[in-house]
């Protein structure tokens, strides 16, 4: 069954190619490119890794060509403060996470070097589909394969000396199973920023490349924020906190997460 979902999602996955923006300080030491739903190359230090015990985020970045995709104002902080948002409450299950230009034992670096945009009109028409089918039958049909959006980002931890210490180039394309329909064009972006940094986190919690295999339940202090409450860590209140329950409600009924997030201020 898990198999003919990934082939489902494979055939109805919008693309974006992996590529080098030259954001990072390198990439000499990334291993190949893996992963079928999305592409990833990463490098990790696992020595220095597993002795850290600090992290700062420094605000996420978009490149030249993602801002150029991006045509409302304000699409673009809304999705570089999910996925900061998102580290920071993912990084919190091991570190403790302090304001940026604060002393760390490393700090994270990120730039959005793409975006896929979003069908408005696509969205909708998937939504109104899932919608009025969920009616009548025991569960919706999967979103319509057409005008999904995508995401690329490369991000790197440096420890207080600025070495490298890991490192990711990611790409993601939505797909027609796994990814809900939202009448934004940063629709799928918003919800692949999370994605992203579920598996960065996750290299530099556990000191090892995520598994796509592997499933676990979320933390308490994770959870706890994902539902909008207070992160365990102070520092996240500045990336503000998760929409929580109305945002999956906003979410089901495809509406824009401008509806229910509001970007913190920089």
């Amino acid at each position: 069954m898990a198999t003919m979902l990934l082939v489902i999602a494979l055939a109805g996955c919008s693309s974006l190619p992996l590529t080098e923006s030259g954001s990072l300080s390198s990439y000499d030491s990334l291993g190949p490119v893996e992963g079928r739903l999305g592409k990833s190359r990463t490098f990790l230090d696992t020595t220095a890794l597993a002795a850290a015990k600090s992290v700062a985020i420094s605000p996420t970045r978009l490149s030249p060509l993602a801002y150029s995709r991006i045509h409302d104002a304000g699409d673009d902080r809304l999705v570089s403060n999910a996925l900061d948002r998102a580290l920071c409450i993912d990084l919190s299950d091991k570190y403790q996470v302090v304001a940026p230009g604060k002393p760390a034992d490393i700090t994270v670096q990120t730039v959005i070097t793409d975006i896929v945009p979003t069908s408005k009109a696509a969205a909708g028409l998937s939504t109104v589909a899932t919608l009025g089918t969920s009616v009548i039958l025991p569960v919706g049909v999967p979103r319509l394969p057409i005008g999904l959006g995508g995401l690329a980002v490369e991000a790197e931890a440096v420890d207080g000396n600025g070495v490298q210490r890991a490192a990711i180039v990611w790409s993601r394309g939505a797909n027609s199973i796994t990814n809900t329909a939202r009448v934004s064009e940063v629709g799928d972006a918003y919800g692949l920023a999370s994605s992203f940094a579920s598996q960065f986190s996750e290299m530099l919690v556990k000191g090892r490349k995520p598994s796509s295999l592997e499933l676990s339940l979320p933390s308490g202090q994770k959870l706890k924020s994902q539902l909008g409450g207070k992160p365990k860590n102070a520092a996240c209140e500045a990336f503000g906190r998760a929409p929580g329950l109305g945002g999956v409600l906003a979410g089901i009924v495809g509406a824009p997460p401008s509806w229910t997030d509001r970007a913190a201020e920089r």
